[in-house]
């Protein structure tokens, strides 16, 4: 007992100590102990690297990054190749193929409950008795010793042979949520080409925001050289020729803000198709097509063909039916239980007493039940995971519905968001046209001495708005046709333009 108590106290006062692992204070910095070695570091605190106010103990573990994917650096990977290299590569669909295997192994665990349990069993043991005797021998009083041990291997086997549906709802419930995996998991993908297309579009018009602003410096250059060589001859001002610095100096400004954006856009792009951000590739640059006037027009049907293959309403409907089941699994908790146990083996045993002979017994037996189980008084507790059940299938069902509101919301809202992009793509387009005549007619009039210096850097700034507006409206169009694909579910392979004729089902027509 006395080492009992000495033990206790041992561990009473260890457990104590493990205070010492925490911070010291609320306001000090923690501080690993010399002594003590760091789960992540590996080895002893003491070797580290001297701490500086709230840092922590480096681990080069954690800097060791995973090997990328491998690409040919001097490649042009267009929009098809980028999304094949991300659906390989990306991190979400890997994750999304592990849930749905983990869906369809929960389906086989659940089947497996209709059969039997086999399992075999060894039961060994020794006991020793001493008894004292109440004969003397030789004026000594002795004890008599007895041994039994003994060995009693067997089989048993368990079968529960009728549940009132129980394990029929559950193994219902789990092909629910492996549907609801696997059409996730396609899902995953789908997003995968929407993620990668909106991410080439936008990188694509960064690239044409520089591009165009690398152009208008050299429009800007141009006016400024007007105005020099006009000043030469005393026919410019000093204010105009400032002027005219002052818009070389913001056109500059832009294209560092543009270089900034492409070079964002770029790392956008390269997260998107699962590739470190060291990647060095080259990106096929966007091809410049003509676009339909006008959306087409969004019809009742092609918003009910949408929802019916949306990924994601899919597994919410999934949810909604193993919500159900759980239901019918909680119903069948008031029903009895049929199960059937069988057990065969032997057994061994010996007995040996003071110096007489041993005894050693061998026997077998074998034995079969068949039982009903019905529980009659819980406090409640069924009738609570009951109620537990059927709010759960309340609840799937406010999901699910607010789901297919929310779908359609989003069917409507990329749809207006199309038309939008298209109705601009075309004024600037118009406007593109008209900026462009006006620029080159100030700066040839400015040139031949009957414009002004402002008027020829105004044209400038506005052909380069124009231009920049009309170059992301163009993205934006496209990005906006992928976006509407997407949300009807229509996104199920990659294609360089959703605004090109893609079939009756897709509801995209020009």
């Amino acid at each position: 007992m006395l080492s009992i108590i000495t033990a206790c106290a041992v561990s009473a006062g260890c457990a104590g100590d493990a205070l010492s692992r925490a911070p010291a204070s609320p306001s000090q910095p923690w501080r690993p102990s010399p002594s003590a070695a760091s789960p992540n570091e590996g080895g002893d605190a003491s070797q580290a690297a001297p701490l500086d106010g709230f840092s922590v103990p480096a681990d080069p573990r954690i800097a060791e990054l995973p090997r990328g994917p491998v690409v040919d650096a001097n490649a042009t990977y267009s929009l098809p190749e980028l999304i094949d290299l991300a659906q390989r590569e990306h991190p979400s669909t890997r994750l999304a193929w592990n849930r749905a295997r983990q869906a369809a192994l929960a389906v086989g665990v659940s089947e497996a409950t209709f059969l039997p349990m086999l399992s075999a069993n060894v039961i060994g043991g020794w006991q020793r008795t001493s008894t004292p005797s109440p004969l003397t021998l030789d004026g000594r009083r002795s004890d008599i010793d007895a041994d039994l041990h003994g060995v009693a291997p067997f089989l048993a086997i368990e079968w529960l042979l009728f549940d009132f549906g129980q394990r029929r709802a559950l193994a219902k419930g789990a092909e629910h949520a492996s549907y609801a995996a696997n059409v996730l998991f396609n899902g995953a993908h789908q997003k995968i080409i929407h993620d990668v297309t909106h991410a080439y579009y936008t990188h694509a018009a960064a690239g044409a925001r520089l591009r165009i602003a690398k152009e208008a410096l050299a429009n800007s250059r141009q006016v400024r050289e007007a105005v020099e060589q006009r000043l030469k001859g005393g026919l410019a001002t000093t204010v105009e020729l400032a002027l005219a610095r002052q818009q070389v100096a913001q056109t500059v400004l832009r294209v560092a803000n543009a270089e900034g954006l492409e070079r964002n856009a770029y790392q956008s792009l390269l997260a998107a198709a699962g590739l470190p951000p060291t990647s060095k590739i080259h990106v096929g640059g966007l091809e410049q097509r003509t676009l339909p006037r006008a959306a087409p027009a969004l019809t009742d049907e092609a918003i009910r063909t949408a929802l019916s293959r949306r990924p994601d309403l899919q597994a919410s409907y999934a949810a909604l039916g193993m919500a159900e089941t759980g239901v019918a699994a909680a119903e069948a908790d008031f029903m009895p239980k049929v199960y059937l146990a069988a057990v065969a083996g032997g057994n061994r045993t010996s007995f040996e007493a003071a110096h007489l002979p041993a005894l050693r017994h061998r026997s077998s037996n074998s034995a079969v039940l068949l039982g009903v189980t019905l529980p009659l008084y819980d406090a409640g507790l069924r009738a609570a995971r009951l109620k537990d059940a059927e709010i759960h299938v309340d609840n799937a069902k406010r999901i699910f519905q607010k789901a297919q509101q929310d779908a359609v919301r989003e069917i409507v809202m990329a749809q207006d968001v199309l038309h939008s992009a298209l109705a601009s793509y075309y004024a600037a387009d118009e406007l593109t046209r008209t900026a462009s005549i006006a620029y080159d007619a100030a700066l040839e009039a400015y040139r031949h001495g009957v414009g002004t210096a402002t008027v020829a850097i105004e044209a400038a700034t506005g052909l380069l708005d124009a231009r920049s507006a009309h170059s992301d409206a163009h993205a934006a169009s496209l990005s906006a046709a992928a976006n509407l694909a997407f949300v009807m579910g229509a996104m199920t392979v990659h294609r360089d333009s959703w605004l090109e004729q893609p079939g009756p089902e897709t509801h995209l027509e020009r």
